[in-house]
């Protein structure tokens, strides 16, 4: 691994220097090396700890509620979110905060819910819940066709996100910028499993709202922190002036309005990455810790990150913020409003610690995206449904094969994709998840007449339904494909897959008339007394 290492950072040096006639940030690359030196160094510390399946896709059950809390809001905290809402808020006010309330108000709403039953009947995927008394080998197909879909389209965002932001920052061209983000996000997953990949995620959370609180208080303090000055400010700065303040700026039917916010709400519970996280603690008590403290981490997040949106119209749009701008448009694209931000309120240092918490932010997810990947196709795929019989060391070894094929996909697709939106991806990929993964899971664990024929046609129907009208909607069907008109006139489909996959289930459970359904019916009793009470559910491994 210290080979490996010791290879990329030679030719990451070499390629900054090679493009010398680029504004380098050295602020920037000393503290992007310095973090990664030391998540190097937990990662080396995590593989001496990695010795079975259990710790390499669920850290051994052993990380505290508190400590889980925080990678879960640290998975949650993307680059989406800190560059992607921010951007928004600067472009489009008050419609910027749409998202940061669709993505908070389906986080309690959801998860308490489900934390702890997913506790105690999951073991290292949410296919283990989903198949806990329906058929394996089908649940498990289609789960895993769910999360695939959904990691992949996630993984292409980070990606094109982490090489816009490097390109920008650190004078290096897109192409190198994610190779080298796959490379890293590689040696993290195979090396450290869960256990280095949830340290990363944890260090990554705590520098994202240190800095993130100070950008806060710091514009607060022009405004002798006050939240009205600010905005009187902002209105006075924004070329849509009061219109900052009202919704209606992108999203205009009430339609496309119920369609995202059921995405963002609905799509939460169905993210692999983020459900794989309730397997990495003992019990459900502390499953239920983790999301207490993720809610309270997320939510701060998203109150201080509309400040730092509303100080970015107030900074960059003035006088000194003039020098961001190139032909009247912010260098790098809106996404970059508050990295400039944080170099006009704290110089040249806090912009360096802000790329580094950035490239940190993208690392992170990308490195449990990848973990999800690679549970879907070991895990659920493999053991499970071609070769029951694996062992653990098997199983393990399979795993890191797709964690390379998954890495080596994800830059592929990162360049080929380079000019494509992030932020819609991001909504694309919370809608696949509302659509395919969430209806399964929450039947599956409150509906006891639920059958594994309703459960596969209707799971596919909501998954199918969903891409097809991707395809046909306004930003595939016209943006892309330069058609004149949409087949389907939304962007965003939830609304009407996820009502299709719920339907379909249900219907196609309530016809099932067959033993097996009888039989699966009759198992839903057990499976509730366990989901309840944790009896005969997994237990931590001490290391």
């Amino acid at each position: 691994m210290l080979k490996i290492f010791t290879l990329l950072a030679l030719s990451s040096l070499a390629l900054f220097a090679a493009d010398g006639e680029k504004a380098l940030n050295i602020n920037a690359v000393i503290m992007f090396f310095i973090f990664i030196v030391g998540t190097m160094g937990i990662t080396k510390w995590a593989a001496s700890k990695t010795k079975s399946a259990s710790d390499f896709y669920t850290a051994g059950g052993g990380i505290s509620g508190f400590q889980n809390g925080l990678a879960i809001a640290g998975d949650y905290m993307s680059a989406a979110s800190f560059l992607g809402i921010s951007g928004m808020i600067f472009l489009h006010g008050f419609d910027g905060m749409i998202y940061a309330i669709g993505f908070l108000v389906g986080w309690p709403i959801i998860l308490f819910l489900m934390a702890e039953k997913l506790r105690n009947l999951g073991k290292f995927t949410f296919a283990d819940i989903a198949a806990y008394r329906l058929g394996q080998k089908e649940i498990r197909t289609l789960a895993a066709f769910g999360s695939i879909s959904v990691v992949i389209l996630y993984l292409i965002a980070q990606m094109v996100g982490a090489g816009k932001l490097i390109q920008v920052l650190f004078g290096m061209e897109y192409e190198y910028a994610v190779f080298m983000v796959g490379a890293l996000m590689i040696i993290y997953v195979t090396f450290g499993g869960m256990l280095a990949t949830t340290w990363v995620q944890i260090i990554k959370a705590v520098l994202l709202l240190s800095g993130v609180s100070f950008m806060a208080v710091m514009v607060l303090y022009h405004f002798n922190f006050s939240f009205e000055s600010l905005a009187v400010k902002a209105v006075e700065n924004h070329s849509l002036g009061e219109a900052i303040l009202s919704p209606g700026g992108f999203i205009s039917d009430p339609i496309s309005a119920i369609s995202l916010g059921m995405a963002l709400m609905l799509g939460t519970a169905g993210l692999p990455h983020v459900l794989m996280r309730f397997f990495t603690v003992g019990n459900a008590k502390e499953a239920r810790k983790s999301v207490v403290y993720a809610t309270g981490f997320v939510a701060y997040f998203w109150i201080i990150i509309t400040i730092v949106g509303f100080g970015a119209i107030a900074f960059l749009n003035s006088a000194e913020g003039a020098q961001y701008f190139v032909d009247g448009k912010l260098f790098g694209g809106s996404n970059m409003a508050s990295v400039h931000l944080s170099h006009m309120l704290g110089g040249n240092a806090f912009l360096g610690f802000i790329s580094a918490v950035a490239f940190a932010t993208i690392l992170a997810v990308v490195s449990g995206l990848t973990l999800a990947g690679a549970s879907a196709i070991s895990h659920d795929i493999y053991a499970n449904v071609i070769n029951p019989n694996a062992t653990d060391e098997k199983v393990v070894k399979i795993s890191k094969i797709t964690v390379v094929l998954v890495g080596i996909i994800g830059v592929t697709l990162g360049i080929a994709f380079e000019s494509q939106n992030i932020a819609y991806m991001v909504g694309l990929a919370f809608g696949i998840a509302a659509s395919a993964n969430f209806p399964i899971l929450f039947l599956s664990i409150y509906w006891s007449r639920l059958t594994t024929r309703g459960a596969f046609i209707g799971g596919f129907m909501g998954l199918i339904t969903a891409v097809a009208l991707v395809i046909l909607g306004p930003n595939v069907w016209v943006q892309i494909l330069g058609n004149e008109k949409a087949i389907f006139p939304y962007a965003h489909p939830a609304l009407f897959s996820v009502t299709v996959a719920f339907v379909s289930i249900w219907f196609f459970s309530k016809i099932d008339t067959s033993d097996r359904a009888k039989h699966e019916r009759e198992l839903f009793r057990g499976q509730n007394v366990r989901a309840n009470t944790g009896i005969g559910a997994a237990g931590a491994v001490s290391h």
